[in-house]
């Protein structure tokens, strides 16, 4: 019986610790979605800024 009652500990234990790690990637997800849009747009600006830069160089676009 001891067995099971380790096993069952374990388990509840496995699961917690996925519950919390769901919950802290939920919240990073739900603060960041909002600012982190902004970044994303800016990054890509750049991108295409290096890349016209690149094509007016005469080099090859990446």
């Amino acid at each position: 019986m001891d067995g099971r009652k380790c096993v069952i500990r374990k388990e509840s234990n496995i699961l917690w610790t996925i519950l919390v790690i769901l919950l802290v990637l939920w919240l990073l997800g739900l603060l960041t979605g909002y600012t982190m849009g902004g970044v994303i747009h800016i990054l890509l600006v750049i991108a295409l800024v290096v890349v016209l830069i690149r094509v007016i160089q005469g080099r090859k676009p990446l």
